[in-house]
């Protein structure tokens, strides 16, 4: 067996379940599997292998889904691909074949249901990795964060239960100037690029990655930049979306049979650990910009939104949208939210009239990084806060965000039941950098950090 030629990628990850993403190769054979196979920590025997077979159409990626795990429980695997001599294998059948593992060995942890369990996560946006002639130029200055990413993840306390990519996780369209990528063959090489990095990729191997996209995922400011020619290249960027990012998922259903569906009917999803959950909102790819009905939340999307916020028992909500919730920006404002005043009224009425505490809109975007804290003028119990991360690597062509960037002397929103303001919580972080989230008891901790892991900035904010 060989190793992977991207990943593995620890995906979805519940208490009992684990997705992970693999691609394989090969020029000449259709006859392509994937397998893994693992064991707790500490056991001596493997498990049987769990094979996929690979498809050229999905450029030999698959998920392999491990099920039955126990509870916050450590399991050590390892992965490869090959292609049997006899091209009339089947999964079931490449199980009795004497396999030569790859020597690397993995490791992830299954999620505890234990309530109240300081937790941690990773949060990061906006890495760019600049390509000439389909290859990684300098990608050293795109991977090195993850270095310090890792690092920081094998010594914390509490341990990093998940890294939320929120958006812009490879730039389809960083050469569009020059040359623009539309073809699915060049757009599949960015993904490639991106992902096998060797920094990214230790870091994905061992920790539960989850991904949304942005714009760059198809091109900067979608769908407002749309030209008539741009539904060939949209078809073209999502099925490579859905193929390295999607797939990996919970958007995707686990069928009884263990396997996971196919189908899939949206990019939004939602997952949970122990009193927090998360609701990862699609703010790129369903929005509506009629000016009768202007939508960054289709109308399905925004009623399981407001649902999930109103009836979930959870402590502690994260709302992750790629663009900025809030503050707007003084310039570029028809990107965000603040082109959608409608819509985004509407979530913070519902979060507002239904008392609900405990909700942080988490974003990336516009490449700079802060927190911030929304108030109403008329009702002191209302309290929401947003954490930006942005960049994890930016290109010397796009300046970092400044607190200049934002609109802060004026409410973000004014209604007859009064007025909703904000204010800073932090500094603007305007250099690459990540988020360390912990969630505690009594306040979730951000702590920036730069490129080499040095902690630039801490900022408490209490919870309800």
């Amino acid at each position: 067996m060989f190793k992977p030629t991207i990943g593995p990628i620890i995906g979805h990850t519940t208490t009992n379940h684990a997705r992970i993403f693999l691609r394989g190769d090969s020029q000449h054979s259709d006859s392509v599997f994937a397998g893994i196979r693992y064991r707790r920590v500490g056991d001596e025997r493997w498990t049987k292998g769990v094979f996929a077979k690979l498809s050229r159409l999905r450029d030999r990626c698959d998920v392999i889904a491990l099920n039955n795990l126990g509870e916050d429980t450590e399991y050590e695997y390892q992965a490869g691909w090959f292609s049997p001599m006899n091209p009339v294998h089947t999964v079931e059948t490449v199980q009795e074949l004497p396999l030569q593992w790859p020597r690397e060995i993995y490791r992830f942890r299954t999620r505890s249901s234990q309530r109240l369990l300081p937790r941690a996560y990773i949060v990061g946006s906006c890495r760019y990795l600049r390509l000439t002639a389909g290859i990684a130029s300098l990608p050293q200055l795109g991977d090195r964060i993850f270095a310090s990413i890792t690092q920081l993840a094998e010594q914390a306390d509490p341990p990093i239960s998940a890294t939320l990519m929120t958006g812009d996780q490879v730039y389809i369209d960083d050469l569009n100037l020059i040359a623009p990528d539309r073809e699915q063959k060049e757009i599949l090489a960015k993904y490639r690029a991106a992902f096998s990095q060797p920094h990214i990729r230790k870091l994905m191997s061992g920790t539960p990655t989850y991904m949304i996209l942005d714009d760059h995922e198809i091109e900067d400011n979608w769908p407002a930049n749309k030209n008539e020619s741009d539904d060939y290249l949209y078809e073209n960027a999502m099925a490579a979306y859905e193929l390295y990012q999607a797939s990996h998922s919970p958007a995707h259903e686990l069928l009884s049979n263990g396997q996971i569906s196919r189908k899939l009917e949206h990019y939004w999803y939602q997952f949970a650990e122990g009193d927090i959950e998360w609701f990862v909102t699609d703010s790129r790819s369903r929005r509506n910009l009629s000016a009768d009905d202007r939508r960054i939340l289709d109308e399905e999307q925004e009623e399981a939104l407001l649902n999930w916020l109103i009836h979930s028992p959870a402590r502690v909500k994260f709302v992750v949208t790629s663009v900025m919730f809030y503050p707007d920006r003084k310039n570029l404002s028809d990107d965000a939210w603040k082109a959608f005043p409608e819509q985004r009224l509407r979530l913070l009425e519902t979060i507002r009239t239904h008392r609900i505490q405990n909700v942080f809109f988490v974003s990336g975007d516009v490449h700079g990084s802060l927190t911030s804290r929304l108030t109403h003028s008329e009702d002191p119990d209302f309290e929401v806060h947003t954490i930006v991360s942005s960049p994890l690597c930016n290109s010397k062509l796009l300046p970092y965000a400044s607190k200049s960037t934002f609109i802060l002397d004026q409410p973000l929103a004014q209604t007859a039941a009064g007025d909703y303001r904000h204010e800073l919580t932090s500094e603007v972080v305007s250099q690459d950098n990540f988020a360390h989230l912990v969630v505690e008891a009594e306040q979730i901790r951000v702590n920036y950090h730069d490129r080499e892991g040095e902690l630039l900035q801490s900022i408490s904010i209490p919870l309800n």
